[in-house]
């Protein structure tokens, strides 16, 4: 399991409106893509440097690939960077914060200690 991996995942989306867009329209697809293309990349490094070895677990694809908050949180990926992207991709289909009220209390079950969000 990578939470790295994850959270990259959700912050490299978020800040790409198109990715943003292809996610929510196509989230298997664009999982796929993003781990053969983008994972192994240097984080904002645009000199050609990468990594071969980072991939996703068949549960961490999984949990992508639904759009599954309650699970990335399960697996420790960043609530802020979940809640950031799933806004962009979600909100509009909602009322004023309703949407943030539902990604919560989808999570209110947790009790503390949290899953650990340290990368």
């Amino acid at each position: 399991m990578s939470k790295y991996l994850i959270d990259k995942f959700l912050y490299m989306i978020d800040r790409d409106p198109e990715l943003v867009e292809r996610y929510r329209e196509d989230p298997r697809g664009t999982v796929t893509w993003w781990e053969a293309e983008r994972a192994n990349t240097v984080l904002n490094c645009h000199g050609g440097e990468a990594s071969t070895w980072q991939r996703f677990t068949d549960e961490e694809r999984e949990a992508l690939a639904a759009h599954d908050h309650v699970a990335l949180f399960s697996l420790g990926a960043h609530p802020f960077l979940t809640l950031t992207l799933f806004i962009a991709m979600f909100e509009r289909d909602h009322g004023p914060l309703e949407y943030q009220k539902a990604f919560g209390a989808r999570l209110a079950h947790f009790s503390m200690p949290y899953p650990d969000i340290a990368t």
